[in-house]
């Protein structure tokens, strides 16, 4: 059996086996039975690690338009696409090609979800008839773009390999709700019960429970006590006599805000206990979580093998995004469409809300949307919003400073950066909380993370809003723990800095501008004693002076000259209309 190239999984040649394996109806015992092959042998081909030998794929193609798992009209060219990318020396016969498709059958729709020697299907109904559901409160889902590959990963844990719990996770309007509905309405024949319910209303645990028993055993509800521990007892009861699929949406509601621990909220702790007895008890059903935020007592009992299994959504890809655009009246070139698509990160709300706004303002197209330069505002800012709010104090600093450093960057870089010294550890969970929450994304140099596109120009406008609230306000925070602009930056990086943090934030104070400085200093790193800009001889004297009094860790010194080695000077322009601020001189402390 051939490996994949240099050891790297093939991933796109894994999810292709896994999809026309989910498409025929088989499970991983099955189609292994059918091949004469082991499970693990399948398994590895569906993670890409090993590619099946020619007589093996032979067979598994021939089953493959027994079934009609190929595109109506597309066999020949999905079959050499196939058989290409399994990396097979010998060539592809096409007159055992053409024979096979000239004799194939069509199987009533009966047969299609049936497998060999007896083993269940992944699409087989339950022994006693359809299911008894309970939805009304969840979406409903006319259109699903692309999610393939994430639609059959789930399937494959919650029919074949029996996962008591399975979490969905990913940012705000990435589809985690939609992509749960899709999961409940396709996966409900193979179960005797579906029940979904929504948490973003935050119901009490008791109640939850009480609505589900009332669906499972309305006879024994009106007998069982009111105690949580009664309640989550009847509930496993009847999970273990009843084949049952539980959904619950919107799960973050229900954990602390400005915590990265994952702990429920005082008060809804019964949600936890809920969680680890559906975790760690035997039975026979699957709850289905939605989240932004991963609950902390899932955490320990996670694991590959294990019943407890954790999907996290990336964005959407390419093609679904054009597709939703497309449907949205949208449209430009395909580097302009690749443009916008970035700019949000492929998540599909936020392109959903981005396409309105282009269709009444720009008339469909792209090219001007992107002209006007904007790509934070309305619901965009709202969504982001709240995924900010949840954070922690240390979570918010960090985020900041990376839409500060505005390119990847090391731990030690960052760590290097911060005015506030922070215990490394911590520093260290606050990052790994923000690539939990798809705020950041890894950097192409090892170690390095980023914030994504959208939300680095969140994170900009939030920093800007903040430190010009605090300057009316004149109590100083943000300022004191965020540089503005680094001395110690790159050039291009400061002169990022520069046009996108520091001349909005002095604009909104009338014409003291960057290139209109009007302020004084006495650092000892200045050589010029500055006070106007006409007593400048050159602009790069000015400019010079300004970066010299800029700390490598400080703020704007076009109003305040500050870091762990300097103190603050506002500034004392005749035209500025930035308020004083507090702080000791400009002067070098011993």
């Amino acid at each position: 059996m051939k490996r994949s190239s240099y050891g790297e999984p093939d991933y796109a040649f894994g999810q292709a086996m896994l999809t026309l394996r989910t498409t025929i109806g088989l499970t991983q015992v099955g189609q292994a039975m059918h091949l004469g092959i082991s499970r693990k042998a399948v398994g590895e081909w569906e993670a890409g690690l090993t590619y099946p030998k020619a007589a093996h794929l032979k067979a598994f193609i021939a089953l493959a338009i027994e079934r009609q798992a190929f595109p109506a009209g597309r066999e020949k060219e999905e079959i050499r696409a196939l058989w290409q990318a399994a990396r097979r020396k010998v060539p592809l016969d096409e007159a055992w090609l053409a024979a096979l498709l000239s004799q194939a059958e069509i199987p009533p729709v009966s047969q299609l979800a049936v497998e060999t020697s007896g083993t269940t299907s992944v699409l087989a109904p339950p022994a006693r008839g359809g299911p008894h559901v309970d939805w009304a409160d969840a979406l409903t889902v006319t259109i699903f773009y692309g999610r393939e590959w994430e639609l059959n990963l789930l399937t494959s844990w919650i029919v074949e390999e029996r996962c008591r719990v399975v979490s969905v996770l990913g940012q705000g309007g990435i589809g985690k709700s939609v992509l749960a509905t899709r999961v409940m309405h396709r996966l409900a024949e193979g179960f005797e019960m579906v029940i979904w319910r929504s948490l973003r209303d935050v119901p009490s645990c008791e109640g939850v429970l009480d609505e589900c028993l009332q669906v499972l055993a309305p006879q024994a509800i009106r007998d069982v006590s009111n105690s949580l521990e009664r309640r989550l007892s009847l509930l496993l009861e009847h999970l273990r006599r009843t084949r049952v699929l539980l959904v619950l949406d919107n799960l973050e509601v229900l954990l602390e805000e400005g915590q990265s621990t994952g702990h429920m909220r005082p008060g809804y702790e019964g949600y936890a206990q809920l969680l680890r007895r559906m975790a760690e008890t035997e039975h026979r059903s699957c709850l289905l979580l939605t989240s932004r935020e991963k609950p902390g007592d899932l955490v320990p009992l996670e694991g590959s093998r294990a019943p407890v299994r954790t999907l996290r959504l990336a964005r959407l890809d390419a093609n679904a995004c054009k597709q939703l655009l497309a449907e949205k009246g949208i449209t430009g070139t395909a580097s302009e469409q690749a443009r916008l698509i970035e700019a949000y990160a492929g998540n599909p709300l936020a392109l959903k809300i981005v396409a309105e706004t282009v269709v009444e303002l720009f008339g469909g197209e792209i090219a001007p949307f992107l002209e006007q330069g904007e790509v934070v505002f309305g619901g965009v800012r709202e969504l982001l919003g709240e995924q900010f709010d949840r954070l922690s104090a240390l979570e918010q600093t960090v985020l900041l400073w990376l839409a500060i450093l505005r390119e990847p960057v090391s731990l030690e870089e960052l760590l290097a950066v911060m005015a506030a010294p922070q215990p490394r550890a911590q520093v260290l969970e606050s990052v790994e909380a923000l690539r939990r929450r798809s705020l950041i994304e890894r950097g192409q140099r090892l170690g390095s993370f980023t914030l994504q596109s959208v939300v680095l120009e969140y994170a900009t406008s939030r920093l800007i809003a903040e430190a010009a609230t605090e300057i009316e306000q004149r109590r100083l925070a943000r300022l004191i723990e965020h540089g503005l602009e680094l001395a110690t930056a790159k050039e291009y990086v400061r002169q990022t800095q520069e046009r996108l943090i520091v001349t909005p934030l002095l604009a909104q104070y009338g014409m003291c501008t960057v290139g209109e400085l009007k302020w004084r200093s006495t650092c000892s790193r200045c050589s010029t004693n500055c006070v106007h800009r006409q007593s400048m001889r050159k602009a790069t004297d000015r400019r010079t002076c300004w970066r010299s009094c800029a700390s490598s860790a400080g703020t704007c010194a076009a109003w305040i000259c500050r870091s762990s080695a300097f103190g603050g000077r506002p500034c004392t322009g005749s035209r500025c209309r930035m308020p004083p601020l507090p702080g000791p001189p400009c002067v070098r402390r011993s």
